[in-house]
């Protein structure tokens, strides 16, 4: 038994890092010039948008009016299939600005197009092995993709600057949701009823719309400094907020370049699998490789170049310590992470009602990205002793009762349970508030709202522990009090596309 005690606490403690072999230089792509490629087609489409800059001014008046036009008009994006002949037969697109309406075809007839190599096979099985885990994905999210997103200075800036994070944490956490869910529920990419592309296309729009407002030009023509746009007062309003701020291309690359957003990419794939195997819950090759790839066709759609997709979990290790690698070496001040990776923090302790579990998130996410990490972008206050106690000594005994249990019942898992009780109350607050819905159509919002109901019990646990289980949750389905479809949401206002 010792011998038996020492050996799990020696696999539980090493670095979940350790366990990925390092691979071969199979991504050569030099990085530097990839911070300064950003995404032709997305661009084009805000730079017809916004017509030509008229020095510092070039995003007010009409351009505000057709940038906000844009946003109306994307709301009836609702599946992929609306895609195909979107603006045909549409009254809100005859009613529109024509301009508006021809740049947006043209972008919607191009980046709807799937990549040639997406495996529909692997697609399936991804959006299986997401709704599989349920709330753990959940978990996962919160705790690791999110947080390894702020990892990059030059990236957390522009998520500072374009939302103010720091106060807007939910609507940053909200919004993620309504990407991920629409791409990995059934369907989600490559069934017409799906609305991942959809979702994905207006995501690769703000990216557009954000480089454009913060460099008062097209992102491929300028570089050098862009000077701080000076103003009586603090600027209003999120376009007058990214048009204000300034930024040096030469130094800092594009906004929302070809490594940020393949870097964003891997947070999504390679974090959530990196993730499981740290929970001890580590999934088949096939499997990690088949959640890869549906990321990557996700990838095409965002207009992330082919040559930065990793394909094995091999490669996605070694491209993530290369771009992260590269951001430890910049040196930015005001460095906006920690603010961003507290707040987060204290929005998620905030949401968790258990207090035995209140405090969980921190030590939590520490353990998924490095204490290293953590440190970056502020997780790093001190959590109370029974907090600590709790987590650190339930991280070793579930290892040993997990590593000894499923020798007689595989499917048994306490760290999946923990991990899904943390979920739930992630989940519940920001995913099922019938008060607030996510912006999404009602078409995929009541689908959402049955796959979490469905998710409150873990089919691969005996009865026992699903009760146990219930005890931290709910019992019965994971339900708002009111169908969350229900509810009536706000007309995006003007700036929505920035947000």
């Amino acid at each position: 038994m010792p011998t038996l005690i020492a050996w799990v606490a020696w696999r539980h403690w090493t670095p979940a890092r350790a366990e990925v072999p390092q691979a071969q230089p199979v991504h050569s792509v030099p990085l530097e010039p990839m911070g300064l490629r950003a995404d032709p087609l997305a661009d084009q489409t805000v730079a017809a948008l916004i017509g030509p800059w008229s020095g510092a001014d070039g995003a007010t008046g009409p351009a505000t009016d057709r940038l906000a036009a844009a946003t109306r008009l994307m709301a009836g994006w609702t599946s992929n299939g609306a895609l195909a002949d979107w603006g045909q037969d549409d009254a809100a697109a005859a009613a529109a600005d024509p301009a508006v309406v021809a740049a947006l075809r043209a972008y919607v007839s191009e980046g709807r197009a799937l990549p040639a190599w997406a495996d529909a096979a692997k697609v399936e099985r991804a959006e299986a092995i997401f709704m599989e885990q349920g709330p753990l994905s959940c978990t996962l999210l919160f705790c690791s993709s999110l947080p390894e997103c702020y990892v990059l200075p030059n990236l957390a800036e522009v998520l500072h600057i374009a939302g103010q994070l720091e106060q807007h944490t939910e609507h940053r956490i909200r919004q993620t949701a309504a990407m991920v869910f629409p791409v990995m529920m059934k369907g989600g990419l490559m069934d017409a009823s799906g609305a991942g592309v959809a979702q994905v296309l207006k995501v690769r729009l703000i990216h557009a719309t954000i480089r454009h407002l913060i460099l008062r030009g097209e992102p491929q023509t300028v570089r050098g400094q862009v000077a701080p746009r000076l103003q009586a007062g603090a600027p209003t309003g999120m376009h007058a907020a990214l048009m204000s701020h300034g930024w040096d291309v030469d130094r800092q690359g594009l906004p929302c370049n070809q490594i940020e957003l393949a870097y964003t990419l891997l947070t999504f794939s390679y974090s959530f699998l990196k993730g499981m195997r740290t929970l001890g819950l580590g999934l088949p090759r096939a499997d990690e490789e088949a959640y890869l790839h549906a990321w990557n066709v996700m990838g095409h759609v965002l207009g992330v170049r082919r040559e930065l997709m990793a394909d094995t979990m091999e490669e996605a290790a070694a491209l993530f310590e290369r771009i992260q690698a590269q951001a430890r070496g910049q040196t930015v001040s005001p460095d906006a992470r920690p603010a961003l990776g507290r707040a987060l923090m204290q929005t998620m302790e905030r949401t968790i009602r258990l207090p035995v579990v209140r405090g969980i998130p921190v030590p939590l996410t520490r353990w998924l990205i490095g204490p290293d990490t953590a440190r970056a972008i502020g997780v790093d206050e001190r959590v109370s002793w029974p907090t600590r106690l709790l987590f650190g000594a339930g991280r070793l005994l579930v290892r040993l009762i997990d590593t000894v249990v499923r020798l007689f019942s595989p499917g048994f898992s306490l760290s999946r349970m923990f991990t899904r009780i943390v979920g739930y109350h992630l989940l519940t607050h920001f995913l099922l508030d019938q008060t607030r819905p996510l912006n999404l159509p009602d078409q995929l919002l009541n689908p959402l709202t049955d796959t979490v109901a469905a998710w409150s019990d873990d089919p691969g646990a005996p009865g026992w522990l699903n009760r146990l289980e219930d005890r931290w949750t709910t019992t019965g389905h994971w339900r708002p009090a009111q169908g969350v479809g229900t509810t009536k949401r706000p007309v995006p206002d003007a700036e929505a596309v920035a947000s």
